[in-house]
């Protein structure tokens, strides 16, 4: 029987649907059969998760335990999470469960370390997640080079995420605070940028910007294609 992927999602929804988006992009078919079963939980009653891990906001924990328990019973064999910062809780839920979780920070270390050796990345992310540093220990355990944004850097993503993506505002009228913003960074001696919030690779998808970029959504999606025994576009 062919593996089946669940999403816990909701965090936020527009990520939610790009991550399903790319799996089904990235899987090589040739017929609608040839797709993998996807069950999807978008639970956008999960509370911030940058709020909860800087400002004591409500713990998102409960409201994620129950997608998963939701993808449990529909039969998933793997969970993924399309937001960069709920992985930061990634571990109270492993320990929850006995379905793997694939992790959108590991996929997107090996990524960068095969593509751009000897190169140096820019993690581009929510407060929350460059406070915990996620990726830095994911990065470094691969041996990548980093820059991290500095806090008015850090305020322009916060922006653009929160006040543009979620607040489904349009991307036009960013697009020189896009450039702005990775200029900043390749003037630090950023030689890629790893888009690192699910909403990211929106904003990148909107504003035409030169890069090179590393998409962790599509890096998961790939990720969980080939647990599942399926060959993506790239293999």
């Amino acid at each position: 029987m062919s593996k089946t992927i669940g999403i816990l999602g909701g965090m936020g929804p527009l990520a939610t649907a790009d991550l399903f988006r790319k799996i089904t992009c990235l899987t090589k078919a040739s017929c609608d059969n040839d797709h993998i079963r996807v069950y999807i939980d978008s639970n956008a009653r999960i509370p911030d998760r940058t709020a909860a891990i800087l400002s004591g906001g409500t713990n998102p924990v409960p409201e994620m335990t129950s997608a998963l328990r939701h993808l449990e019973a529909c039969g998933a064999d793997c969970i993924i999470m399309p937001c960069n910062t709920a992985h930061y809780f990634l571990p109270q839920l492993q320990a929850k469960t006995e379905t793997p979780f694939l992790s959108m920070l590991a996929a997107t270390a090996k990524t960068c370390a095969a593509k751009f050796p000897g190169k140096t990345a820019a993690i581009l992310g929510t407060k929350g997640t460059l406070a915990t540093g996620l990726y830095d220990r994911a990065l470094e355990g691969e041996g990548v080079a980093f820059v991290l944004p500095d806090e008015a850097e850090r305020d322009t993503l916060m922006h653009l995420i929160y006040d543009v993506v979620k607040a489904s505002k349009p991307l036009a009228p960013e697009q020189g605070t896009w450039e702005r913003l990775l200029d900043g960074l390749r003037a630090r001696g950023a030689d890629y940028f790893i888009l690192g919030c699910t909403e990211l690779p929106i904003v990148a998808d909107s504003l035409p910007v030169a890069g090179p970029f590393v998409d962790p959504t599509a890096e998961l999606a790939k990720a969980a294609i080939r647990f599942c025994g399926c060959e993506t576009l790239e293999d």
